[in-house]
């Protein structure tokens, strides 16, 4: 049985259960310091389990995924943490309408904090790098892009991204990247 996409992401891939949470660990201690609460770091490990049994990463099903942290967090700390975890998705916040939580910045920065070497083996083995080079290659309107010209690319992207949804935070950045 070939497990599904969302799986093989959580065990060896971009949101691996253990390394993931811990580079958001590192950018979130660069965007806002030390993440010294530990609702935070359950937030961390948790936010992107519901990838679990995902066919793909960014199809209508994959961007479910927050729901089952989310639902983790609120019955663990409360509503606000629940919600805190659901809305580090920009696509679920926007659908209700809301602004997405500073977890949003913070994973957004992984993919800068984690190392080139470590994560593109990783999304390569998996199949996500095959998706996101095709979306990447959507948004640009060209017909593909190579694994480095998306990698390359979606760094810069999130990067801004970063800056917009967290501006006071990332003025650190300058200082600690």
């Amino acid at each position: 049985m070939k497990l599904k996409l969302g799986t093989r992401s959580l065990l060896f891939g971009a949101h691996q259960l253990a390394l993931h949470p811990l580079f958001l660990a590192l950018a979130w201690w660069r965007l806002y310091g030390a993440p010294l609460d530990p609702r935070l770091w359950a937030a961390f490990i948790v936010h992107d389990w519901g990838y679990w049994g995902k066919r793909a990463m960014d199809d209508d099903d994959g961007q479910t995924h927050p729901e089952l942290g989310g639902r983790i967090m609120a019955r663990l700390f409360g509503p606000e943490w629940g919600d805190f975890t659901r809305l580090h998705s920009r696509h679920y916040a926007a659908l209700e309408g809301r602004e997405p939580s500073p977890l949003c910045a913070a994973d957004k920065l992984v993919l800068v904090v984690t190392p080139r070497w470590l994560y593109l083996p990783a999304v390569r083995a998996t199949g996500e790098a095959a998706e996101y080079q095709a979306l990447y290659a959507r948004w640009l309107g060209v017909e593909s892009v190579t694994v480095d010209e998306w990698y390359d690319g979606l760094k810069e992207h999130w990067l801004h991204e970063v800056y917009r949804l967290a501006p006071a935070a990332a003025r650190r950045l300058g200082q600690v990247l």
